[in-house]
């Protein structure tokens, strides 16, 4: 058997009947991999409630006293599914030789962590888990999904295509990445950034196991401009360059204006000066709103807030 221990990190968000589901799931595959000599007897599944208010905190030291293989903290307040992941990474941390990130509702394929483990024996320190193919999704969560993926690489953030917080991370890495402080976190495309050696294992995702998902249309839109404008400045590049062709456009026209006027050839034109307005001033709205959330975000990180705070923890604690 060998030494490695291994911690699977799963953020926990009003879930308590989907994680008495999925839990044995997760040790099943734990112990499989124990038994192929491939982690150690000390690796653990690690629980982390994000602030749920219901019986998730409960279940989860209920899940403790039944085996000893689980562990538990609960975060003091919502701080989402980011900030729930990256408490768990660090909580893990000093315990562990590496981490699997997953979702608590057994969608991805937790047989893909065997292989996750032996490209990390490989020598990679992130190992990606990447969705083998969207044939499940409806037409539209389909195309919205690639949009989003190509959407995000087009305006600058480096992020694994199919890809959402199904990964390896190594103790190596994440000691690294315990230098990444901001608040505004989009873990696809930071642990990229971190660098290393990595791989991709791919995987057919399945079908929720129980409950409902928490992640709405808006969210998803939210977390997909979090992370273009927490990675890339692109967008106030483009918005300068629009400005730039606008500005010379409003130029040419402003011409045009002077010699039609010197040539007594000016139409009354009320339709097209209004449009003009209504379009320009609609341009600066949206250019404004942009920078807007890009001092937003620099207003937050100032401030240096912690990104989670733990208020409990459950299980025991087993150390190098």
């Amino acid at each position: 058997m060998k030494d490695t221990v291994l911690y699977i990190v799963v953020p926990v968000y009003k879930d308590a009947e989907v994680i008495k589901v999925t839990c044995p799931l997760f040790l099943g595959q734990l112990f499989k991999m124990r038994d192929e000599g491939l982690i150690s007897d000390k690796s653990r599944v690690l629980f982390v409630d994000d602030g749920s208010g219901d019986d998730s905190w409960d279940t989860i030291k209920q899940l403790c006293n039944d085996d000893p293989h689980v562990k538990g903290i609960a975060l003091s307040r919502n701080r989402g599914h980011q900030n729930a992941v990256v408490a768990g990474l660090m909580e893990a941390m000093p315990n562990c030789d590496v981490t699997i990130s997953i979702d608590d509702d057994g969608q991805d394929d937790v047989g893909a962590m065997t292989d996750m483990i032996r490209e990390y024996d490989n020598g990679c320190e992130i190992v990606y888990g990447v969705r083998q193919n969207r044939d499940t999704d409806t037409f539209m969560k389909r195309f919205t999904a690639q949009t989003y993926y190509k959407t995000l690489n087009v305006l600058g953030a480096d992020v694994i295509y199919n890809h959402a917080d199904y990964r390896l991370v190594s103790s190596r890495a994440l000691k690294e990445f315990a230098n990444f402080h901001e608040v505004n976190l989009f873990l696809r495309g930071l642990f990229p950034m971190v660098g290393f050696k990595s791989t991709c294992v791919y995987y057919d995702r399945h079908e929720r196991m129980a409950g409902k998902g928490h992640y709405s249309i808006s969210k998803l839109f939210t977390l997909a401009f979090d992370g273009v404008t927490s990675l890339s400045v692109k967008p106030i590049k483009i918005i300068t360059w629009f400005g730039f062709v606008v500005a010379v456009i409003s130029f040419i026209l402003l011409i045009y204006t002077i010699v039609s006027h010197f040539a007594m050839a000016t139409p009354p034109g009320w339709a097209s000066t209004a449009c003009i307005i209504s379009f320009l001033s609609g341009i600066q709205m949206v250019s404004i709103g942009v920078i807007g959330e890009y001092i937003g975000k620099i207003y937050l990180e100032t401030k240096q807030r912690p990104r989670y705070i733990i208020s409990d923890r459950a299980g025991e604690d087993q150390k190098n």
